[in-house]
């Protein structure tokens, strides 16, 4: 049975708290027997209300737990979807507090960046019209955090925790995505200086277009469209990778360019 909309809107409020605290939560799904995909999304909106009520503007959508790499590390087996604030958006190259920025338990995944030209709205999307519609593909590092306890999440914590979105950077570099094959586009990742990671654009559902397509499909189910100028991210090409202060993180993508991103306290 799906939960009341009080219930809802209380457990939104609480992901919302727990952000601002940076404290966690026990895992939703422990604790709402009947939770489903719709009611998490649904909390979703409700933590994103009171973030927007404080000032914070959308500028894009994310897909995450696309690889399989990154959902037996979860243990979740399906993809999830969230948004992207203006305050998550951070300078490429730049340091960012841990604290400051109100993570938790930051992991590092690196993406391929998709910023559209034109609007789109599923159902229906293929991956062609993805591509038409996109003005260029970027480097990006996505920071997930959780405010869910020790990462416990199924996924419908992760839904209703925003996907598990802490921050995201994006490199300078921008490409025309029909100038390059994305699936066969590799990823190398090094941390503090040390190669760490390795992925291919294949590793988010054959084709990082794929993952935009079911995004953008998944999210027109509840009439959220994609917009001309937002940042979509396509999913991790590779397993997480933990941050910790003093860390520094920097990414290639072959035919694409780079990012980099480092953590204080």
């Amino acid at each position: 049975m799906a939960l009341n909309p009080a219930r809802i809107q209380t457990l939104g409020d609480e992901l919302f708290a727990a952000l601002r605290a940076r404290s966690v939560l026990e895992p939703l799904t422990n604790r709402e027997a009947g939770i489903d995909i719709d009611d998490a999304y649904r909390i979703s909106l409700r933590f994103l209300e009171r973030r927007t009520a404080e000032g914070e503007r959308v500028v894009g959508k994310k897909i995450g737990v696309t690889s399989k790499p990154v959902q037996d590390m979860l243990g979740v087996h399906q993809p999830d979807f969230g948004f992207l604030t203006d305050r998550m958006w951070v300078q490429n190259g730049s340091t960012v507090s841990i604290a400051g920025a109100g993570m938790i338990q930051p992991r590092a995944e690196g993406e391929i960046a998709f910023v559209l030209k034109k609007d789109l709205k599923g159902p229906g999307v293929t991956e062609d019209q993805v591509l038409d519609a996109t003005d260029y593909v970027s480097p990006c590092f996505e920071i997930v955090d959780s405010r869910i306890r020790d990462w416990k999440i199924k996924i419908q914590d992760t839904v209703a925790d925003n996907a598990s979105c802490g921050v995201f950077v994006i490199g300078p570099d921008r490409v025309k995505p029909q100038a390059l094959d994305l699936a066969a586009v590799k990823m190398d990742i090094a941390k503090n200086g040390a190669h760490v990671a390795s992925g291919l654009g294949s590793a988010v559902q054959g084709h990082p277009a794929t993952a935009v397509a079911w995004l953008a499909n998944t999210l027109g189910r509840f009439g959220i469209p994609f917009l001309a100028g937002e940042v979509i991210l396509s999913g991790s090409l590779a397993p997480l990778l933990p941050a910790l202060p003093g860390d520094r993180f920097e990414m290639t993508l072959a035919g694409i360019g780079a990012a980099s991103i480092s953590f204080e306290a």
